[in-house]
């Protein structure tokens, strides 16, 4: 009992001891943290740039002035003309064919979604390359494109396969075949990334099904679509190059027949490695905005409070359906034809038995709330 008793006092007189007087932190001493291996890193890194730079600036073999020559001459800006061309009509087909095929492969239709699966299992599987050529060569196989009834001997219109399949006509299909593939499994992913709840949310609300889609389900689905879809056309612009295979005069096909007769290889390679940069960095920049677009209302950040009229705005973003719902209303009123009733009475009278047998109207009703609880928000 005494040697209990003895502990408890020094406990008792430590703890006094330790805790400071009136408040007062003066006599702590701060000590900062310490990054031994980031402080390593940066200064590595720093050396390495440095070396990297005085290397590629102060070779003269690099020749940077047959680069300045030629990174604004008329050759090259025509091929660039034609790059970004063939990387938007390849881009805008691919994404369209390639959501057709991804819905396809998520509806109820065991064939739409076997034909889908086919597509890209094929498509997939040939190289960029390989498809160009075969495109290319198609009028060895067919010799014409008849448009008619089949098996009926009726031709509304027809074609000479050669004369209509031109090299760029070829590249154009080629790319946008081979982007459809993988575009179809980036917006499958991504509509099936969508909760289930949200589904659910939207057919109790009785709204048309291309509704559901367009308003609720697309909405949240491009959070997960748009890195990958930009990755993929960014791949595009770069996989462009490979039409030259077709002699058709794009940027790397102009680069290659400048520096086959001038032999300047390396500048003529660092013009068209500059200009991939440049598209390339313009198309990161849009897809951040259009990044930031459909992110909105996906993180709540700390915000003041203006009252009733900012809480309605929140609800009227791109917030996910079910948060909508959530700790937000006051009162919930569901009008079903000319009656109107509350929740409780509603549920009461046996109306809500099944939500979807009804189009349902929702009434949120907000009031002011205290400023410091809406900085937390």
């Amino acid at each position: 009992m005494t040697i209990s008793t003895d502990f408890n006092d020094v406990t008792r007189a430590s703890a006094e001891t330790s805790k400071p007087a009136n408040g007062d932190y003066s006599h702590y001493r701060i000590v900062p943290a310490r990054y031994p291996a980031r402080t390593v890193g940066t200064v590595f890194a720093v050396v390495l740039i440095a070396a990297t730079v005085h290397s590629v600036l102060g070779n003269e073999r690099w020749g940077w002035g047959v680069f300045a020559e030629w990174f604004f001459a008329e050759p090259v800006l025509v091929g660039l003309g034609r790059t970004l061309l063939l990387t938007a009509l390849g881009a805008s087909l691919g994404f369209l064919l390639g959501t057709g095929l991804a819905l396809a492969r998520v509806s109820g239709s065991p064939l739409l979604a076997g034909i889908s699966w086919t597509y890209v299992w094929i498509f997939r599987s040939i190289p960029l390359i390989v498809l160009l050529l075969i495109l290319n060569n198609l009028g060895y196989l067919y010799e014409t494109i008849t448009i008619g009834v089949p098996y009926t001997g009726i031709n509304f219109i027809s074609w000479n396969t050669t004369q209509l399949i031109t090299p760029f006509a070829a590249a154009v299909l080629g790319l946008a075949l081979h982007a459809a593939a993988f575009t179809s499994e980036i917006v499958r992913g991504g509509i099936l990334s969508v909760d289930q709840g949200q589904h659910e949310a939207a057919a109790a609300l009785s709204l048309p099904r291309h509704r559901q889609f367009t308003r609720i389900v697309l909405p949240q689905a491009m959070r997960s679509i748009l890195p990958n879809g930009f990755n993929e056309i960014i791949l595009l612009a770069k996989g462009s190059s490979q039409v030259y295979i077709l002699a058709l005069p794009e940027l790397f096909y102009t680069i290659q027949i400048i520096y086959r007769r001038n032999l300047e290889v390396i500048p003529l390679l660092m013009v068209a490695t500059v200009w991939y940069l440049v598209i390339l960095t313009v198309l990161s920049i849009v897809q951040h905005q259009i990044e930031r677009h459909y992110s909105r209302g996906a993180l709540r950040k700390a915000r003041g409070c203006t009252g009733p009229a900012s809480r309605i705005a929140e609800f009227s973003g791109t917030r996910s359906l079910e948060a909508r719902f959530q700790g937000r209303k006051r009162h919930l009123l569901l009008r079903s034809g000319g009656s109107r009733k509350s929740g409780t009475q509603a549920q009461g009278s046996g109306i809500s038995q099944r939500v979807g047998a009804f189009r349902p109207r929702l009434f949120l009703g907000w009031f002011p709330e205290p400023r410091a609880a809406c900085q937390s928000v």
